[in-house]
């Protein structure tokens, strides 16, 4: 099984620091991610990326584990030559995007 298979996620980033939120669909599997993502399977899964520390932090009231990686964007999004899935990023290549210099009709 896949963890999409049964909560969804929500990234975020500060500087050279990113938060990732995982969110269970139903509540009965909260106790599953509570189990298995420990700070130390989310740094693995990143290896390569983040170089600092992981840190988690639970919020049961939501069924969702907040991870915290430190020293994870080359030094932060706006300071990185990488293209990373941030959508502020995205935003950024859409305009290198060719269109035609007559319009469609």
């Amino acid at each position: 099984m896949l963890l999409r298979d049964i909560a969804h996620a929500r990234a975020g980033d500060k500087g050279n620091i990113s938060s990732i939120a995982v969110i269970v669909y139903d509540r009965k599997d909260y106790a599953l991610i509570e189990r298995h993502l420990m700070p130390e399977r989310v740094k693995a899964h990143f290896a390569g990326l983040v170089h600092g520390t992981v840190e988690r932090y639970a919020v049961p009231g939501l069924g969702a584990l907040n991870f915290v990686m430190r020293d994870a964007l080359a030094g932060g999004v706006t300071r990185s030559l990488a293209l990373d899935a941030h959508g502020k990023s995205l935003s950024s290549a859409i305009l290198s995007m060719e269109i035609p210099e007559t319009p469609a009709g």
